[in-house]
């Protein structure tokens, strides 16, 4: 992998030097690591192991140099070929973000602070993994910046024990006892209450000494000038002594007798206790943060409230007094450090999220409705999980049509929308995508093809969008796809769609339902009802298409023909349709002679699946439950002429079209213009019975 880490500088720190420690490791067992920093001391290290710095000002707050930045990464982006972008700060993490929207890159935040709750902190949120060093950490970013809890990898810093090496405490200078502290010097770290407690210490034990290590940012040189002060007026002149920043810290740490972290407010982890403890100093710090992770007071450490500087007294004075409590923490410190801290571990679980990152891609299909039309979306389902194997795909379903999806077995997941009342408005629509986002897709796949979805699309910000390039929104999409310049069945249309997404062309074009064992149960609790044995010859008719589209049904006293010549060679009829259709279910019984099945209204879309299952042939105009019917694999008779067959046919193992074309066919009105039904009515019984029976041949 081509590993690029982004952060605003390379000097001395916890940050820094993780940074150099995980682009080493990932050189040195086969990836190729980059880092972009505005430079610093550090860098030489990076020259040293051949590693790729770039110099770029990304630690600028300023928007105008944020934008340049973005168009300077995206270019190293595409000369490096890099795969994934770590960031590791906030200004970095935004130029990352808008740079690799622009690449192929994949996007990948840690997050090493507890971070201010406002919309300059919020995209270290917006990657599609974030790593945090502590669990205190993980619960601010889900709490305050509302991140799904399974996007978050909880990886602890890391000691390189090859710098750390373990020093023996009995062989330390006995004539001074060192208490270092080692930090930036800013308020945050709790320097003037660390200095307040080493001079109650030191009237008790006058041979101890200072060492603080760090320095104070450049906008922060007052704070070092106040702390030096404070140092003479507590009368710690000859007991305190400044080091500045310091590349030596293994060696620092290594003549120490103690070290002491007396930070103020959260800390995400606390990379320098670990050091210590590498090392064999024992710790004495404040419970904050991630600390609290690190540290189980009296068996690794010593922990005290923070700002309590009695308690940070009596806690130094103990490691002082007691060489018993101090080996037992020593040892046990130590011993965790081999357990959980090391780089191996850090690197090791970090490229395991970078490979999971790479192999988890997210994909969106939007098929908001009808009923058919979803069940047509079934054959790119099927292309995508072949296509993307390892990838986590969703489909954003209407709300009518969601139990279609239930069981399928090519989705990771069905997204509910409610587009006739919650998401009707386009205030709804903008509350809904935040939710869309929140699942971070890179490819967002619209099969509905209308106003409404191309903004889910939109909304979503994806990296990329595909479908139709038509007059209903279709600007917004990344990707739009020309309009096919000749009818299409639907699925091929919807193929045309996922090829200008990468897909390969020569997939299996085939429909599938999945109804559930109970779903077998109720219809076959259903045809028992009715004194209908297995063994019966059942053929299904669909009595209407909708209740919008009346064109498209075929005249009843045309079905109730047909029931009568049927039921004259002992094949029973059943007459499936919605709630809705029960006037015509009344007026077929009048017409009729025979007595067919009457199930309108009593099954799901799903046990309806079951139930044309068991039927030898099905009829039905154009309508939701012709697309059932070629996806359990039933032979099927259907009428067109509305509707262009063309465009609306499913593909299906064993069929019949029975399409007449009159001059105004199709014409694609729910109303018939010319009032006389023409292109349905010259469909006659006789005709249908006649193809009932080749395909029951078949």
């Amino acid at each position: 992998m081509r590993i690029l880490q982004i952060l605003p500088e390379l000097n001395v720190g916890g940050v820094e030097t993780g940074t150099i420690d995980l682009a080493k490791y990932l050189l040195e067992h086969g990836h190729y690591p980059v880092v972009v920093s505005r430079g610093g001391e550090l860098v030489k290290w990076l020259d040293t192991a051949g590693i790729k710095h770039y110099a770029l000002p990304v630690h600028e707050k300023s928007i105008f140099t944020i934008i340049k930045c973005v168009a300077a990464l995206k270019k190293i982006i595409d000369e490096e070929n890099i795969d994934i972008v770590h960031a590791r700060s906030r200004v970095p993490a935004w130029i990352a973000y808008f740079a690799t929207r622009q690449t192929n890159a994949e996007f990948l935040t840690t997050c090493h602070g507890h971070y201010s709750q406002n919309f300059f902190s919020r995209v270290m949120g917006w990657a599609k993994l974030l790593i945090v060093p502590s669990n205190v950490i993980g619960r601010h970013m889900v709490e305050h910046f509302g991140v799904v809890p399974d996007r978050i990898r909880a990886i602890p810093r890391s000691v390189d024990l090859n710098r750390f090496v373990f020093t023996e405490y009995q062989k330390k200078e006995s004539q001074r006892f060192i208490i270092s502290m080692v930090g930036r010097m800013t308020p945050l770290k709790g320097h003037e209450y660390f200095l307040r407690a080493v001079a109650k210490v030191v009237r008790s034990m006058p041979l101890v000494k200072v060492w603080i290590v760090g320095d104070a940012p450049a906008n922060k040189v007052h704070y070092r000038q106040e702390l030096e002060l404070l140092v003479e007026r507590l009368g710690l002149k000859q007991h305190v002594e400044f080091f500045g920043n310091r590349q030596d810290i293994p060696r620092l740490l290594a003549k120490s007798h103690l070290l002491v972290f007396p930070s103020t407010v959260p800390e995400s982890f606390g990379r320098v206790i670990i050091e210590a403890q590498a090392v064999g100093v024992p710790v004495v710090a404040t419970q904050v943060g991630g600390v609290i992770d690190i540290i189980k007071h009296e068996e690794t450490g010593l922990l005290v409230d923070p700002k309590d500087v009695e308690q940070m007294t009596q806690a130094i004075l103990r490691v002082i007094n007691e060489p018993t409590l101090v080996k037992n923490m020593i040892q046990a410190g130590r011993k965790r450090v081999e357990e959980c801290y090391t780089l191996d571990q850090m690197a090791g679980q970090t490229i395991k999220v970078y490979e999971e990152l790479m192999a988890s891609k997210r994909i969106l299909v939007i098929k908001l409705s009808a009923l058919g039309d979803v069940i047509l979306a079934t054959a790119a389902f099927k292309a995508l999980r072949k296509e993307f194997p390892q990838a986590k795909i969703y489909c954003l379903v209407g709300k009518e049509c969601r139990r279609v999806l239930y069981r399928c077995p090519y989705l990771d997941g069905v997204i509910i929308a409610d587009p006739k009342n919650q998401e009707r408005s386009f205030w709804g629509i903008l509350r809904f995508s935040k939710k869309l986002r929140e699942y971070q897709f890179e490819k967002v796949i619209d099969l509905q093809n209308n106003w409404r979805s191309h903004l889910f699309a939109f909304l979503s910000f994806p990296k990329m969008s595909f479908g139709y390039k038509n007059k209903k929104g279709g600007f917004l999409l990344s990707h739009p796809v020309a309009n096919p310049e000749q009818d299409l069945n639907p699925v091929d249309q919807q193929f045309q769609i996922l090829s200008s997404a990468g897909l390969s062309n020569d997939h299996e074009k085939i429909l599938e339902l999945w109804p559930s064992p109970a779903d077998q149960r109720k219809v076959r609790e259903l045809l028992d009802g009715q004194w209908l044995r297995e063994e019966m010859q059942l053929v299904g008719i669909n009595i209407a298409a909708s209740e919008k589209w009346v064109t498209k049904n075929w005249p009843v006293e045309h079905i109730a023909r047909v029931c009568d010549l049927l039921a004259a060679k002992n094949i029973r009829v059943l007459i499936t349709g919605t709630g809705k259709d029960k006037l015509l279910v009344e007026e077929l019984l009048k017409r009729t002679k025979s007595k067919p099945v009457i199930l309108v209204g009593k099954t799901n879309v799903m046990e309806l699946a079951v139930l044309i299952k068991k039927c030898r042939v099905f009829i039905t105009p154009d309508s939701a439950p012709m697309h059932i019917a070629a996806a359990m694999k039933t032979p099927f008779i259907a009428f067109f002429g509305p509707t262009n067959s063309i465009r609306h046919l499913p593909p299906a193992e064993s069929y019949v079209v029975l399409e007449q074309k009159p001059l105004c066919s199709p014409c694609y009105s729910p109303q018939c213009k010319i009032l006389t039904h023409a292109c349905m009515k010259e469909i006659k019984p006789e005709e249908v019975v006649k193809r009932v029976y080749q395909l029951m041949e078949k």
